[in-house]
């Protein structure tokens, strides 16, 4: 097994075409095609699937991936700590983020790699928390950015954020950011929330459970962006951060109030597995993740609670600055 088989297994995986793994990597298609045959003989087993329109990894090929993309990096770490402190790295990464942080973070994160490290390759993955988590633990991603997770103690944890969450309405609703809402006020409020088992409809039926009521949710919706387009149609109210709103609300388009009694937030913490090493890129996304959520915080962007200055990853969240503060 040579290393030039499982480069060309993986771009050959990410582009589904030999022709564009080809094209990627200036080499004749019919070399790339002997190499992938070669590593498929001494496997034993089908890697892809052919077909008119390319090529398909098998199951099989995807376990074999995962192994390939570690050896790649494992690599690619050795070239990084023979080079240079701030040589550009190569390599691949996947990160992990809930939907509403790829929504923020991705076109800063992407052009972040561009212009430090343009020879790395990069895959976002979005999904819920829980999914992140396993998909993590199974070294399907190398980190990823989570809401409160269970098993931190599993994980190498830096704290990003612990965000303020806003209650978000139509236009003409009457809502003000200078203007808390209580929490109790919306036991009569028609509100449009991820179904039961969502990390946030858990805390909000808790605080709901704890002021003596039961939320009104005549509508369900697990996608934020689907939640933000039926407020914007005027079915309703829900409850969100603000930064996937914050167009929204500079246009006039929904207005919003934080809420109190109790002040709804939740911790957003960028994570990595122990079980084995975090690859430079890895460690390089979480820097630039870290540091666009503190702009977008100053900026007021993105309300909520920065974690002190770490340079080191934490088990346990520091100490917190108010960075974003509103009024009661």
């Amino acid at each position: 097994m040579e290393l030039s088989q499982l480069r060309t297994l993986i771009h050959v995986a990410e582009l589904g075409s030999l022709s564009k793994a080809s094209d990627r990597l200036h080499i004749a298609q019919p070399a790339l095609s002997r190499q992938i045959r070669l590593l498929e003989e001494e496997l034993g087993t089908r890697l892809f699937d052919r077909h008119g329109r390319g090529m398909i990894v098998t199951d099989k090929g995807e376990d074999v991936l995962k192994h390939a993309l570690r050896v790649m990096a494992e690599l690619e770490e050795i070239r990084a700590t023979a080079s240079e402190g701030d040589a550009p790295l190569r390599g691949h990464v996947s990160i992990g983020m809930p939907p509403t942080a790829a929504d923020i973070l991705t076109e800063t994160l992407v052009a972040a790699f561009r212009e430090a490290h343009p020879e790395a390759t990069l895959r976002i993955v979005s999904a819920y928390s829980g999914y992140l988590l396993d998909w993590m633990h199974r070294g399907e991603i190398d980190a990823a950015i989570l809401y409160d997770p269970k098993s931190a103690r599993t994980l190498r944890t830096q704290p990003l954020l612990e965000e303020i969450l806003f209650l978000v309405a139509p236009a003409g609703a009457g809502l003000s950011l200078d203007t808390p809402v209580d929490f109790g006020d919306l036991e009569d409020e028609r509100l449009l929330l991820p179904s039961a088992g969502h990390a946030l409809r858990v805390l909000l039926d808790k605080c709901a459970d704890d002021r003596g009521f039961r939320l009104h949710v005549p509508v369900e919706a697990d996608s934020y962006s689907a939640l933000k387009t039926l407020v914007l149609g005027g079915h309703g109210s829900t409850i969100l951060q603000k930064a996937p709103i914050h167009r929204e609300l500079a246009l006039g388009q929904l207005c919003a109030a934080p809420l109190v009694n109790p002040v709804l937030k939740r911790r957003l913490i960028m994570s990595y597995p122990t079980d084995r090493p975090v690859p430079r890129l890895a460690r390089f996304a979480g820097q630039t993740i870290a540091s666009s959520i503190a702009d977008l915080v100053e900026e007021g962007v993105w309300p909520g609670i920065l974690p002190e200055q770490d340079p080191q990853l934490e088990h346990s969240a520091p100490k917190a600055r108010l960075a974003q503060p509103y009024r009661k």
